[in-house]
Formats: structure tokens, sequence, C-alpha cells
């Protein structure tokens, strides 16, 4: 088993910048990655970041260029949001991969661009 806490969402105007964390607990050994999800209102959930335990990372279209995800893949896991849009407004979703192909999701936190 694997918990996710997540940290940083709120209210931000567009434009703005949000760090986003998560920190894992438990069977952390068997994380193969970590990530970032999120899910708006009449939306899919969409993957927007994640990054390997072997360091690499992939990105959403959307966020290449303004999000930037980084930590270690095993434990902690950070998402810098820069140039935030409201399209950008969802709940957002700390993910890890694990051996087995299980995953495992935090509870969500808010972000919300608005002016």
């Amino acid at each position: 088993q694997v918990q996710l806490v997540e940290s940083g969402g709120g209210l931000v105007q567009p434009g703005g910048s949000l760090r986003l964390s998560c920190v894992a607990s438990g069977s952390i050994f068997s994380i193969t990655a970590l990530g970032w999800y999120r899910l708006a209102p009449g939306k899919q959930r969409e993957m927007v970041a994640a990054i390997s335990s072997g360091g690499s990372t992939n990105y959403a279209d959307s966020a290449k260029g303004r999000f930037t995800i980084s930590g270690d893949a095993k434990n902690t896991v950070a998402l810098q949001m820069n140039s935030l849009k409201p399209e950008d407004t969802a709940v957002y979703y700390c993910n890890a991969a694990v051996v087995g192909f299980r995953e495992y999701w935090g509870q969500g936190t808010q972000v919300t661009v608005s002016s």
C-alpha cells in the first residue's frame, strides 16, 4: 500500500503561479513513477506530468513550457505551475505507479484560476 498526501492548491489569478507537493508513504520501494493528473468539471481526467524513478519526465501538451515536475519519484514529487490559465482549473491528484501495474491516488487538491 502507498499513501499519497497532496498540498499546495488554492485560488490564483490568471498568469499566476502555484506549487503542488505530494508526499508518499508506505511501500514506497515499489513506486516506479509519480505523477499529477487533473479532473475538471465536464472533462475526462488527464495526465498533467509524470516523473519516473529513473528521472524521465513526461508532460501533457497543455503543460509543456508552463509546468515543471520535480522530485525523487520515490517519496516526493512537486509540480511548479506558472502562467496559469482559467482552463487549468481542476482538482489535481497525485498518482503513484507501482510494480505490478497498480496505481494509488491522493485525495486531490483544488486549483482555481480566476480573476
